[in-house]
């Protein structure tokens, strides 16, 4: 008998980077009991399974304690709002407190930075008390390191002692030797001028890389803060009461946590649906569009279900509650989308991966140029030549280009793509759509327009187009039916003159009647004219059925008892869809359609947009699923979605894109946003990520090719050949030198634009 498997998520505090997570991760692994840890760097939580007769969450609390972070905790009582509310709250106090520790650290390297450069001038250092001037800098300096830059070394103590090294290191290697040498000049010059050395001292250094890591952490803090928005937005959805109609006919409105299965709501005009239920009297038209994306209202009549959260539209009616809660349609969407948030990404940050190699590599080389200095050169000068090479190869491996290499780029690319109506969350979102080869669309509202619209108007043969339209734009003028409005939008878009109506008289799930100048219209469904009475002439059922094979909905128009016209209504395809799909095709990247639609529409606009596969019939819980089956492929997905129940497709694909026209919570849960309803931000965006993440790469060599040259020189291998040592000072200049061809290479971001075909 297998044991029984408890899941825990648990909050983690003071992670700084993906290895950070890495240590938690292993922390939990090796923890009795526990069958499976998954901790997630950017949600900040740690989903495990464990057996409950072997561990409890306070064990696993105590494993993250050793690894070196923290677990918030919360009362057992404490509601999922109270929850996310304390969330935030803890969130953005660390967010202010990190932009303090930034701006100390600014404001000091612009004091520093000026006042380190009077040693390049002999004449101010004439006049200058070089001793007191580093006692100076060395009291405007510690702030800085004490208090700014105090997480960056407590995170590379804990990465030590588990064998691994990250950024972290690197920047308390670099900072920290810098520091320290300057410390000894500035304490014991005496130690230096004896023997004949400049105590020269690098607080500059250490501010300035410090103050430049901490705006990098602050960017990259501030798109963290909103990883939750999504889940709230899905939540704030849901309707606050219901009205539930008692046994004995009263109605009571209750707040939604009391209603419970087996009750009977009521549900008027404009009103939300309350929760999940089966339509027990009445009939009316419900936007689903929240939930289903598409755009076209569902009538709803006795036995069919509805959904909490769905909007009602025209009629009222009754339905019996079948779930509540967490059972519910939207509480199943905000469960997928917190699961496909919270499972591993499949991608870990280049600088952290080279960093794990190059920061033990450098420091095993410093300390092998110390040891081979110190055992090598003169007994006089063995020690300050040995100390100075050691502090030259550390400083020479500083990160400060590294550290320049991704935010630069992102920060140009990200404001390049905002001129062009994309933003990008973060820099994962970045990277990842630069990876994309697979693109997958939802079709309302991202392929089309989202809304009805006319398509065509067919007049019957020997009638008046233009006075047809005004008897039909007269009588939908008085209908709140989203077709209706269509047609309306038809009309005016055509300057049509309105003219009387009387007697107006909407039918539920079919139609309207009226008089219009004496003669009695009808406008509707074939239900409507059947029950009027009204023959359909073979010609009007032949047109009819080409309109329905081309999956647009039909009107029929009949006055007086006569077939007259008939209207035509579809989600037409937007005017830049197709040319759109062609260019990212000629990028190379695969172009799917995802509908809720028949197979035969689903067809029909494909072909419309030159898209070869699709998936139709796909229900709103099964997006996902396509976005997994498409990387089970070994493809890199990107979802484009507008609505909400592309929300769990978004945040599962590997970069979710959210139209701007669509649902605050599809933008939440994607990586990137496209200000403007037109597909052509997609190949905007994956092209720009392209160009960022080449320039990210090249940045990098920049930032790596001064060490693999520079090391050897400072560690002094060009000293028995040429004499020559490379003090820390020439060190400090080489990386200043990779830092500005890392700004200058990411400058040129700026000259991007987007394809024109």
């Amino acid at each position: 008998m297998e044991p029984d498997i408890k899941t825990e998520t648990l909050d983690i505090e003071g992670m700084t980077c993906a290895s950070c997570a890495s240590f938690v991760e292993k922390s939990l692994a090796r923890t009795p009991g526990v069958t499976r840890a998954v901790v997630n760097f950017a949600t900040e939580k740690a989903t495990v399974e464990y057996v409950p007769t072997e561990a409890t969450r306070a064990t696993l609390r105590e494993a993250v304690v050793k690894a070196g972070y923290g677990v918030s905790e919360r009362a057992p009582d404490t509601s999922a709002a109270e929850r996310s509310a304390e969330i935030d709250e803890q969130k953005a106090l660390a967010y202010q407190k990190l932009k303090r520790r930034f701006w100390v650290a600014m404001v000091l390297a612009i004091i520093i930075m000026p006042l380190s450069m009077l040693m390049l001038w002999p004449a101010l250092m004439a006049r200058v008390n070089m001793q007191e001037l580093n006692y100076g800098l060395l009291l405007l300096t510690l702030p800085v390191l004490l208090y700014s830059g105090r997480e960056f070394y407590t995170s590379a103590w804990n990465s030590f002692r588990h064998g691994t090294a990250t950024m972290d290191t690197l920047i308390a290697v670099g900072t920290g030797a810098a520091f320290l040498y300057s410390l000894a000049a500035t304490v014991v010059p005496r130690f230096f001028t004896s023997r004949g050395l400049m105590p020269e001292v690098y607080y500059d250094t250490t501010a300035t890389i410090i103050a430049l890591i901490l705006l990098g952490k602050v960017l990259e803090m501030r798109a963290k803060t909103q990883t939750s928005a999504a889940i709230k937005a899905l939540m704030g959805l849901q309707a606050k009461t219901a009205r539930v109609v008692r046994p004995d006919g009263q109605e009571v409105d209750v707040p939604i946590e009391q209603v419970q299965p087996g009750d009977l709501v009521l549900v008027r005009p404009g009103e939300k649906v309350a929760t999940d239920g089966i339509v027990e009297e009445g009939h009316s038209a419900v936007d689903e569009a929240m939930l289903t994306g598409e755009s076209l209202p569902v009538e709803k009549k006795t036995g069919d279900p509805v959904f909490g959260a769905t909007l009602n539209k025209t009629g009222s009616f009754r339905f019996r509650v079948t779930k509540v809660g967490t059972e519910t349609m939207l509480a199943q969407i905000v469960k997928l989308v917190e699961d496909a948030q919270g499972s591993r990404a499949p991608i870990q940050r280049l600088a952290d991966q080279v960093s794990a190699v190059f920061v033990p590599a450098v420091v095993g080389i410093a300390i092998l140029t110390f040891v081979l200095w110190f055992a090598l050169a003169p007994v006089e000068t063995r020690l300050p030549l040995a100390l100075v090479n050691f502090v030259a190869v550390l400083i020479i491996a500083c990160p400060c280009a590294l550290g320049l290499a991704t935010p630069t780029a992102i920060m140009v690319g990200t404001g390049k793509g905002a001129e062009y109506g994309v933003l990008i969350r973060n820099a994962e979102a970045l990277e990842k759509a630069g990876r994309v080869n697979t693109v997958l669309l939802d079709k309302t509202g991202t392929i089309t327009r989202g809304e009805p619209a006319v398509t065509d108007f067919v007049a019957a043969e020997g009638q008046d187009a233009a006075r047809l339209l005004q008897v039909v734009a007269a009588v939908e003028r008085q209908s709140e039916h989203p077709l209706a409005e269509a047609v309306v939008r038809y009309a005016e878009a055509r300057q049509t003159p309105v003219v009387p109506v009387a007697d107006f008289r909407a039918v539920e799930g079919k139609g309207a009647s009226a008089v219009v100048d004496g003669q009695a219209v009808l406008i509707g469904n074939f239900r409507l004219l059947e029950e009027a009475g009204v023959v359909l002439p073979a010609a009007v059922r032949q047109q009819a059925g080409e309109l329905l094979v081309q999956a647009k909905t039909v009107l029929y128009v009949a006055v007086a008892g006569q077939v007259v016209g008939l209207i035509g209504v579809a989600d037409t395809v937007r005017d830049t869809s197709a040319a759109a799909i062609q260019r990212l095709q000629a990028m190379g990247i695969e172009v799917v359609m995802m509908t809720g639609d028949n197979p035969q529409t689903a067809a029909q606009v494909a072909g419309q947009v030159g898209i070869k596969r699709y998936f139709a019939e796909v229900l709103p819980q099964e997006k996902a699923s396509k976005v997994k089956e498409l990387q089970a492929e070994g493809r890199t997905v990107a979802m484009v979605g507008d609505g909400i129940n592309d929300a769990p497709a978004l945040a599962q694909a590997d970069i979710g894109l959210a139209m701007g026209g669509g649902t605050d919570v599809a933008m939440e849960a994607a990586g990137i946003t496209l200000m403007r309803s037109d597909l052509q931000g997609v190949v905007t965006a994956i092209d720009l990520s392209r160009q960022t993440i080449r320039t990210i790469r090249q940045n990098l060599f920049f930032a790596f090719i001064y060490n693999v040259l520079g090391i050897p020189v400072a560690a002094g291998l060009l000293y028995p050949v040429f004499g020559l040592l490379l003090s820390p000072m020439l060190a400090a200049g080489a990386m200043a030198l990779s830092s500005v061809s890392v700004l200058t290479n990411s400058l040129r971001l700026r000259g991007f634009s987007p394809r024109n075909g």
